[in-house]
């Protein structure tokens, strides 16, 4: 009888034990955690999934794919297993909300800056088109492309389903804005197949105040007002018409911001050509696009040349070392850059008696010309005792002492 009370006491186990041992043992779940789930039971516009929480999680049709689903059978298979993002807590009966679609959002915009970095090109279909531009999606986002980077002659409604190589401009996860340029695209295409100073063949297709607008193979090049003509022109539509042909260079070309600069002053014989005789212009029009090639290359030539003399300047004074400066620079010509006017302590005296000796003094100045050019009263007046000590030169030789320097010798030296 004692032991069948123990063993009861011993295997008792409650609900309220069972419960908190689940409490015990239980994930907590926050919303925006990344989590793996299987999929045990699919409803017609959702489905069950277990990540392992107290009730399974819930996934609506709407959540299932960043694309259109019209049947949760399009993207999920029962016991298949995957990572769902929770999107919301839990409800009223313990069950989360989660998402597919988020998880494959996150990653198209990693995936889309990635390829704005690279400077990618991509190419998309057209679903639909609005005042503005054309609609487009990139990695399953929705992407706009302006009206201002659609390069092409038909009208917008007619580029639906359409696929167009396109180049990014804005991309702002934030913001919810992606921004492409089918023009952009182009033009670098375009541009691999041009060189600046190339003269090309256009069609006139729009004319601002500012410039004219050139179709050249499909791509517009801007032909600023400022490069019509070397003479001053009030407004385009004094030179061109829409729909005219005309020839034009290439001045610059910006892939990056998709832009072709071009020029018809450049090819003016004379200034003024192209609004006096266009023929003309056309028709030399190789011949001056030569021309401004040479300059180009000759100013750059001339840049680099320059640039190569500063940069063997610079080597030039690195490479010399301190004992080599000092080592290479005689004494002589030390000497010789002491000025007249130096200071009494920087001659001394032994130096001085040293390399003045007598013998010589008395053989390069003759006793004549002691006495007709340094008269007595001259000597005394106008060399003063401080000038006597100064204005002799340290290094002076006996045959580069001037008449002047002999008449300023004092005559105690004599």
């Amino acid at each position: 009888m004692v032991n069948q009370k123990s063993t009861a006491t011993e295997i008792g186990f409650t609900h309220e034990d069972f419960a908190a041992l689940l409490d015990k043992y239980d994930y907590h779940f926050s919303p925006g955690d990344v989590v793996p789930g299987t999929v045990f039971s699919i409803e017609p516009r959702g489905a069950l999934i277990d990540i392992g929480a107290k009730t399974a999680a819930y996934i609506p049709i709407q959540e299932m794919s960043i694309n259109r689903v019209d049947a949760p059978e399009e993207v999920l298979q029962s016991n298949e297993t995957r990572e769902f993002f929770i999107l919301t807590d839990e409800n009223e009966d313990g069950q989360l909300t989660l998402s597919i679609r988020r998880i494959e959002y996150m990653r198209a915009w990693e995936r889309v800056r990635q390829l704005q970095a690279e400077d990618a090109t991509v190419r998309s279909g057209v679903f639909a088109t609005n005042r503005g531009g054309a609609l487009v999606r990139i990695e399953g986002l929705r992407g706009f492309i302006p009206g201002s980077h659609i390069s092409t002659r038909k009208p917008k409604e007619e580029l639906v389903g359409e696929d167009l190589p396109l180049k990014f401009l804005e991309v702002d996860e934030e913001r919810n804005r992606l921004v492409l340029s089918h023009r952009r695209a182009l033009v670098e295409r375009k541009m691999n197949r041009l060189e600046v100073g190339e003269v090309v063949i256009g069609t006139v297709r729009g004319i601002k105040p500012y410039g004219a607008f050139i179709d050249i193979g499909g791509v517009s090049g801007l032909l600023h007002i400022s490069e019509i003509s070397h003479e001053h022109i009030d407004t385009p539509h004094s030179v061109f018409n829409v729909n005219d042909e005309v020839k034009v260079m290439i001045i610059d070309l910006d892939a990056e911001r998709g832009r072709i600069s071009l020029s018809t002053k450049q090819l003016e014989p004379e200034p003024g050509d192209m609004i006096k005789n266009r023929d003309l212009v056309y028709d030399k029009a190789e011949e001056m696009a030569a021309k401004y090639r040479e300059q180009m290359l000759a100013k750059q030539q001339g840049i680099t040349a320059v640039a190569e003399v500063a940069e063997a300047d610079v080597l030039a004074e690195e490479d010399i070392p301190v004992a080599m400066e000092e080592a290479e620079i005689p004494v002589a010509m030390e000497e010789a850059e002491i000025p007249v006017a130096m200071e009494e302590a920087e001659i001394p005296v032994a130096m001085e008696e040293a390399e003045i000796p007598a013998a010589m003094e008395k053989e390069e100045i003759p006793v004549a010309m002691e006495k007709e050019e340094i008269p007595v009263a001259m000597e005394e007046a106008e060399i003063p005792v401080a000038m006597e000590k100064e204005e002799i030169p340290v290094a002076m030789e006996e045959a580069e002492i001037p008449v002047a320097v002999e008449e300023e010798i004092p005559s105690a030296v004599e």
